[in-house]
């Protein structure tokens, strides 16, 4: 391994700045062979791991994507200071940014992903609402619908009732033709109170 100055790039770097924006950057590493390291020493890919994982750091440490474009150097001296070649075959002679771009703005999009989650969430727990009153509007009506049959079984029994009581006695065929005009009057005056309750619905 020589021993002089080797230039490596990094692939590209994406990170993300406090203020939401995607910044993207290769980075130049310039290193010289540590003599004292060659064996048992880290070698390359470990060296551009830890630059690419320092470059993401310290953009995401970058309040504003804008003090990245403008200043890469705080960015590369940043990296430069943590001694990231420790324990490998080389020493980090310079960091520099080659290349910087801004991405996607990460920020409104985890925003627009989060109000889309949201308005599926709602969407579903509407969907719920609406089956769920769909199920009890059915319930109530097979529960109607019973009562009405119960209803009617037991309406069919009242003559069966009346037979057995005028049969034995308990109930003379006067006191049946009694019940017979209560009844009467009772629907006369229910259906007088409809009408009524019409007439005025109309006025």
């Amino acid at each position: 391994m020589s021993v002089n100055p080797k230039i490596m790039k990094t692939a590209l770097i994406e990170a993300m700045a406090q203020d939401g924006i995607q910044v993207k950057a290769i980075c130049q590493v310039t290193v010289r062979a540590n003599i004292d390291k060659l064996i048992g020493g880290a070698g390359e890919e470990t060296v551009l791991a830890r630059v690419g994982e320092g470059i993401v750091t310290a953009i995401g440490s970058a309040e504003s994507h804008k003090e990245v474009l403008e200043n890469p150097e705080i960015i590369s001296e940043a990296v430069q200071s943590k001694g990231l070649d420790a324990g490998t075959a080389f020493e980090i002679l310079s960091i520099d940014i080659a290349d910087v771009d801004v991405g996607k703005n990460i920020g409104a999009q985890l925003q627009l992903d989060r109000a889309n989650a949201d308005k599926q969430i709602a969407q579903a727990l509407a969907e719920k609402r609406r089956s769920q009153a769909i199920a009890r509007s059915q319930e109530m009506k097979a529960l109607v619908e019973e009562a009405k049959s119960k209803l009617i079984e037991a309406q069919a029994e009242v003559p069966k009732a009346l037979a057995q009581a005028l049969a034995e006695g308990k109930f003379s065929v006067l006191d049946y033709y009694d019940m017979q005009n209560i009844i009467a009057d009772t629907k006369m005056r229910e259906a007088i109170a409809v009408y009524g309750q019409g007439r005025q619905a109309s006025s």
